[in-house]
Parts: C-alpha cells; structure tokens; sequence
C-alpha cells in the first residue's frame, strides 16, 4: 500500500557529506512518522533519525551535530543529509515509514529497499 523508494547513497571520503531522500507513493492518507535506520555488517538495525508530521525530530547520540533530518510532506519525501561523516557511519541505510492509508483500519509500516553508504578513511 505504501512503497518507498530511497537515493543518494555512495561512496565519500571521511570528513565529506551525502543526502539521502526516501519518496513515499501509495494509497497515503497521511505518514506519521518517517525515518532512517542503519545496519552495518554483523550489526543490528538500528534507527539513526526519525521525524513525525509536525516536524519532531529524534537523532541517534551517535549522529547528533551531524545528521539532519527533514521532510517535504506535500511531497511525502524525507531527506537525511549527512555531514562530517566517519568510517563507522558505514553501513546499509533504509527508509522507513508509518502511514494511514486508505484501505486499511491500522497504519501501515513500509521499508525501503535500503542504500549504501561506504565512507572511507
């Protein structure tokens, strides 16, 4: 019912920046909260930020200063620019969202497909 499509992954060099955008389609009533996690190899999924509707935003201590997250809801698209970025920010990133979608009594939650992020030392 809701599918996501992320970009704007790569490879960059410590110390450089990336923006990702994830772009929501689908029977969307309303996304409530849209957000970015990580998984490196051997590692849990972890969230890294996340952003309701109204604009809250909440940050990983390990991206705080660093990671911005925003969103363009008339466009159902939310963006992660990253900033001062370390070799341990590498790692496989998927979007993420939470939805009221027409059809359906209960949001919906949706995973991108995820995009890669290498940064190098």
């Amino acid at each position: 019912q809701v599918q996501l499509v992320e970009s704007g992954g790569g490879l960059v060099q410590a110390g450089g920046s990336l923006r990702l955008s994830c772009a929501a389609s689908g029977s969307i009533f309303r996304i409530n909260v849209m957000g970015w996690y990580r998984q490196a190899p051997g590692k849990q999924r972890e969230l890294v930020a996340a952003i309701t509707h109204f604009g809250t935003t909440n940050y990983a201590d390990s991206v705080k200063g660093r990671f911005t997250i925003s969103r363009d809801n008339a466009k159902n698209t939310v963006y992660l620019q990253m900033n001062s970025l370390k070799p341990e920010d590498t790692a496989v990133y998927y979007c993420n969202a939470n939805a009221a979608a027409y059809g359906s009594i209960w949001p919906v939650e949706s995973w991108g497909q995820g995009t890669q992020v290498t940064v190098s030392s």
